[in-house]
């Protein structure tokens, strides 16, 4: 017996089997309403409130079958037993195939009583299951959502507040007049917009956990000639880049390369006048990505003591070493040509 009030409606256009059929239910806590029609019994069904619905294959002047074709328009529409006379198998294949969740034979008896409670039982758990399941999933839908909600508003907010920062050390080198001092400031600007221009990535993306990288390199790349610009020299910096997605903490590496990358060559490739600086983003033919900065200036191998502070040697190897790739510089007739070359996942 249910463990609480069952409400269950009965289509069938025999008015003695219906109420048969409801004294029998409600000895089990089943509350029946009986309809002789198919069109009543949509009209019931509309007011809602019915658990499980018993429905009588022959109506008369239609069948079984056009109530069922009606439900099936409906949304959250309750299970459907299907009840016949008839024994032939076709007649219950067509009822399933139309939605109902099972079918009981009419035979005078014990036997239908029981076949239609244990249906009956069967359906309604079969409908509270579904339920269960269709909340369960809204739920973590709804828990998905409002992560990923709360993780654009936190990337937004670390984009504003890095954007401060940089704003603050670039207003800061605009106050040094000692150019070592003008130019490190320079140099840390750079590193916090590339950090605050993945965070604005992020929050502008539908997916978190991915970066496009040339969408976010194509920004990078803007900002540093803008910023070298805004010293007073005017560097072309051009972008080349395939269409590759790659992890978000993989993402912030290559940024930080790509940023010392070109930050030294627009330094040191052009010591008189200026120059063009290339960055690209290409496929290996072993499906890796490789990432190179070139210039055509005075050339640089990797061979001998770099200029400047080091700080920027160290951070590339570091952020290479987190790619599980090292930095290597390529030989060419005029200029100098460094890249790395990573899995897009590994590492």
């Amino acid at each position: 017996m249910p463990n609480r009030i069952i409400k269950a409606l009965y289509i069938d256009d025999d008015a003695a089997l219906g109420r048969l059929v409801q004294r029998i239910l409600g000895r089990r806590g089943y509350q029946v309403d009986h309809v002789t029609t198919a069109e009543a019994g949509l009209v019931r069904l509309a007011d809602g409130d019915i658990d499980v619905v018993i429905l009588d294959h022959d109506l008369g002047t239609t069948s079984g079958l056009t109530v069922l074709e009606g439900l099936r328009a409906r949304e959250q529409a309750p299970p459907v037993v299907y009840v016949t006379a008839s024994t032939e198998l076709s007649i219950a294949v067509q009822a399933l195939k139309a939605g109902a969740v099972d079918y009981v034979v009419k035979a005078i008896g014990d036997d239908f009583e029981v076949l239609l409670v244990a249906a009956l039982e069967q359906a309604v758990e079969r409908a509270r299951l579904m339920r269960a399941k269709e909340e369960a999933e809204l739920e973590v839908r709804q828990a998905k959502d409002r992560a990923e909600m709360l993780l654009a508003e936190v990337n937004h907010r670390v984009a504003n507040s890095l954007a401060l920062v940089g704003s603050l050390v670039r207003m800061q080198a605009g106050a040094v007049k000692e150019p070592g001092a003008k130019a490190a400031l320079a140099e840390t600007q750079a590193r916090i917009t590339a950090i605050a221009n993945l965070h604005r990535s992020l929050y502008t993306s539908t997916d978190v956990q991915q970066v496009d990288l040339a969408a976010y390199l194509d920004t990078l790349v803007g900002e540093l000639g803008n910023s070298i610009t805004a010293s007073g020299r005017t560097p072309i910096v051009k972008l080349d880049a395939e269409p590759v997605s790659i992890k978000t903490d993989r993402a912030v590496s290559v940024g930080m390369i790509a940023t010392e990358l070109v930050t030294n060559a627009l330094k040191y490739a052009y010591p008189v006048g200026e120059g063009e600086v290339r960055v690209s983003v290409s496929r290996t033919p072993s499906n890796q990505i490789m990432l190179s900065v070139a210039d055509d200036g005075v050339g640089w191998t990797g061979d001998g003591t770099a200029k400047g502070s080091g700080l920027g040697a160290k951070i590339i190897a570091a952020m290479s070493k987190s790619l599980g790739s090292t930095l290597e510089y390529r030989s060419q007739p005029i200029g100098t040509l460094a890249s790395i070359t990573f899995d897009e996942k590994l590492g």
